[in-house]
């Protein structure tokens, strides 16, 4: 790509997402900075990584869950930059539900944001799409190689998200735009962090003595792959799964 390319990211006011921002900003890429407004992390604050990385970019309001909001975001995209290259489908929500006491409202809840919202973000985004474009999903653990207990509904996103992006990969090779999806073990972010619906702080560093690299892994340490996965150096990865977990899910337990 000629151009300076520009790369939508969900859920991009903390965590993955802003990392994720700075880094490719620092690589050149214009970015549309994804906040959903009930999100209470300021995107101010990636922006001003992003400036801080000598980048451009935008912070527009985005609900992966709604269709037109999704539409709205692509759209105010190409109204400033006029393309679209590559999506980063970050967003996701985390709810700690007991199967016995799910309902289905929290089971679509869950689907609308962490499956749904990435068809959404890839449908919006790939009329703009040109040879070279690249998009990259985020998965977890959860469902992407483990179950997780009192997060089915979670996992199973996470899961089906892995079959949405081969399906796109195979459709979307002739046109030369590439697929693929990250599984991020346990990594530390506000979602991880959280100690209601998820590990917390005591619960992560516990954690952390089981991986064989030794401690979680750090948002930049996502962001470094997704920018591999943009870029031309992987000009031949698509449809793939990339686990990135300091070796997690192949040690062996004693």
């Amino acid at each position: 790509m000629t151009q300076m390319p520009v790369t939508l990211i969900s859920g991009a006011a903390s965590g993955i997402g802003r990392e994720t921002a700075a880094l490719l900003a620092s690589r050149g890429h214009r970015v549309v900075i994804g906040h959903y407004a009930a999100d209470p992390h300021d995107p101010d604050q990636t922006l001003k990584k992003v400036h801080e990385a000598g980048g451009e970019g935008i912070v527009v309001d985005l609900d992966v869950a709604s269709t037109d909001s999704v539409q709205a975001f692509a759209e105010r995209a190409i109204e400033v930059y006029g393309r679209i290259d590559h999506v980063v489908a970050n967003a996701g929500i985390l709810r700690q539900v007991p199967y016995a006491e799910m309902s289905d409202d929290q089971w679509d809840g869950m689907l609308q944001v962490d499956l749904h919202g990435v068809m959404r973000m890839i449908r919006a985004a790939a009329p703009h799409f040109s040879r070279g474009s690249s998009i990259v999903a985020i998965s977890s653990i959860a469902g992407g190689v483990y179950g997780w207990g009192e997060h089915a509904h979670y996992a199973a996103a996470k899961a089906g998200l892995l079959g949405l992006i081969r399906s796109v990969a195979v459709e979307f090779g002739p046109r030369g735009v590439r697929a693929n999806s990250i599984i991020p073990g346990l990594i530390e972010t506000p979602q991880s962090l959280d100690p209601v619906n998820s590990l917390g702080p005591d619960g992560l560093r516990e954690a952390g003595k089981d991986i064989p690299w030794g401690r979680v892994g750090r948002p930049e340490e996502i962001a470094s792959v997704i920018a591999f996965l943009l870029s031309e150096d992987a000009a031949y990865v698509t449809g793939q799964d990339i686990v990135v977990d300091g070796g997690l899910t192949v040690a062996m337990k004693g």
